[in-house]
């Protein structure tokens, strides 16, 4: 076909669809939502990523964590073996330090027992009370990574935590909302009935594209203050920074240095876990790859859908205009004209919806980002083309047959059609 054929094949579609238009639109209902999806998804997990992406690295491309299982992104859920492990001790955090030369910074994270037995930790400052805080007890090297800053304030210092001193730093976004017009050091705050003043406050990472709804919730005690208020607390977490370019060095040494301390015997595999920022980053991206592929299957049924009815609407067209088909056949029109003719309209019809799918996906998208400013949501290329390769797809192979039964129509019989 020449390009004049087939503009005049696309204005014979267009004018069919302006006198159809109710039919048109309800055949590529499946079209519209099964594209529509694909755009909305691949937007929406393209914001989740980028937001994701800037807590992780927000940590710091040296930090690591060690664990007694996985905190991470997983599927599934801890096996009896991971539930049984030993928690780790403040003296392991003690032994990398001394015995790691790679690590810069280590410090121990004290959960408290509602960390895994369930309840709610709260701070109070007058009439203002937060529930469900980040309640943990560390030590002046959690700072020392450079990775977290002062809004105010200072961090406490070791030597405040051996003598179990009643003090307290404050994450930003609780800060802001116990004293929201003045500055809160030097204050006196409740936590779970406990009285502890104010010696700093924390800024939230500016690096961190922080995920819908993430606030910093952190309440940082003393690790010893943490752990006279709690004596039945045992979870620790341990977060080291390594050295400049040392960070796999510093992971080797770190496993090698715990399970002495735990002894591991060397046939067994580690009782712990460490990780990373970009191995964190990799298994979310794992599970979002799972659950954008299971959602594209998903959204691939309406695309079937719509398939189906546009191949039965082209039925009907073709009945409807036989003796249109037996005219042209008596005038000279070849099969491939007339094949190419329904096909044009199928595709054009498809595109259409496709067209529209892809505006309602983009409005979805913007939509998820004024609710959740913080949600870096963006229509990615691959998705848009994607949704117009599906689009001519469909209607070229659900088409086809249509288009070959009008192509095979004898044109005596045709023209004698009423």
């Amino acid at each position: 076909m020449t390009w004049v054929e087939i503009l005049s094949a696309v204005r014979m579609a267009l004018a069919t669809i302006r006198e159809h238009k109710m039919r048109s639109l309800l055949t590529v209902l499946g079209v519209i939502i099964g594209t529509g999806t694909v755009i909305a998804v691949g937007s929406i997990i393209t914001g989740v990523d980028g937001a994701v992406a800037g807590i992780m690295r927000s940590m710091g491309p040296e930090t690591g964590f060690v664990y007694k299982f996985n905190l991470g992104f997983r599927a599934g859920n801890f096996s009896r073996e991971e539930r049984a492990r030993k928690p780790l001790r403040y003296e392991d955090a003690l032994a990398i330090r001394e015995r790691c030369p790679s690590v810069a910074a280590v410090s121990a994270w004290l959960f408290p027992p509602s960390f895994l037995r369930g309840g709610i930790d709260r701070v109070r400052y007058k009439g203002n009370d937060v529930l469900g805080i980040d309640l943990a007890g560390t030590d002046e090297s959690y700072v020392e990574g450079g990775t977290e800053q002062m809004k105010y304030g200072r961090f406490f210092t070791n030597d405040e935590s051996r003598r179990r001193q009643p003090l307290v730093v404050l994450g930003e976004n609780i800060a802001s909302a116990l004293f929201p017009n003045e500055n809160p050091v030097g204050k006196w705050v409740d936590v779970n009935g406990h009285q502890f003043e104010v010696v700093g406050v924390l800024t939230l990472p500016k690096a961190a594209a922080a995920l819908p709804g993430q606030e910093d919730r952190r309440v940082l005690l003393p690790y010893f203050t943490m752990k006279k208020m709690f004596p039945n607390a045992d979870e620790n977490m341990i977060i080291f920074t390594a050295k400049p370019g040392k960070l796999a060095a510093a992971i080797d040494e770190v496993s090698v240095v715990l399970r002495m301390q735990r002894r591991v015997p060397p046939t067994k595999p580690d009782d712990f876990w460490i990780s990373t920022g970009e191995q964190m980053l990799e298994q979310f991206r794992d599970i979002t790859s799972m659950v954008a592929l299971v959602l594209v299957v998903l959204s691939s049924i309406g695309l079937l859908v719509g398939g189906i009815g546009v191949m039965n609407i082209m039925l009907v067209s073709v009945t409807e205009r036989t003796r249109e088909i037996g005219i042209r056949k008596a005038v000279g029109a070849k099969r491939t004209d007339i094949i190419a003719q329904f096909l044009t309209e199928a595709v054009v019809l498809t595109v259409l919806g496709g067209v529209i799918g892809m505006a309602f996906g983009w409005m979805v998208s913007m939509l998820a980002r004024l609710v959740f400013p913080n949600l870096p949501t963006a229509v990615p290329l691959w998705t848009v083309a994607m949704g117009f390769l599906v689009s001519v797809g469909v209607g070229l192979f659900f088409g086809v047959w249509p288009a070959t039964k009008a192509a095979r129509l004898d044109p005596v019989v045709a023209l004698r059609y009423e």
